[in-house]
């Protein structure tokens, strides 16, 4: 994998990020059910991360957002994304691995994401059978990561929006 420069995102990131997630999702990204989670709600400090090439020029990045899950807290994944002069550099890997480590470190017990269960397996995610997203989500698609032995045992209800 060519040399990034990996950091947390910060403030002046955040536009030249929304282009590069414009650039890869299709139009609409923002009604996806995911999106009314966001709404007015930051993403978490520290864990969303940015990559640069060695020229400074934005390669890839990665958010999470704090969420609930019934009575239980946790790190929604997404989106992350790699620029298209980046795809199949391992980039996008590398960014979840650093994430999740990151969400770990500061003491968060589970991710979830909505995604493709073949691609995010690879990293640890499955099926998560009692957890509803907003619809229109597949069911099938909504995945979680323990980042804590157990965390999802017994964990199950609708994810609602961050409120603390």
């Amino acid at each position: 994998m060519q040399q990034f420069g990996i950091r947390p995102e910060e403030p002046d990131d955040w536009w030249e990020v929304e282009a590069l997630y414009d650039l890869c999702f299709a139009p609409g990204r923002e009604a996806l059910s995911s999106y009314r989670l966001r709404d007015d709600v930051p993403p978490v400090a520290g864990l969303s991360l940015v990559a640069r090439d060695g020229q400074g020029i934005l390669a890839g990045a990665i958010r999470f957002w704090p969420v609930h899950v019934g009575d239980h807290d946790a790190l929604l994944l997404g989106p992350v994304a790699v620029h298209p002069t980046h795809q199949g550099e391992g980039l996008g890997g590398y960014l979840i691995h650093a994430g999740v480590e990151a969400g770990h470190t500061r003491g968060w017990q589970r991710v979830m994401l909505v995604g493709d269960e073949p691609y995010y397996s690879r990293f640890g995610f499955t099926r998560l059978h009692a957890v509803e997203m907003p619809p229109p989500t597949n069911p099938d698609r909504v995945l979680g990561l323990e980042l804590v032995p157990g965390a999802w045992s017994g964990v199950q209800g609708a994810v609602t929006r961050w409120c603390r």
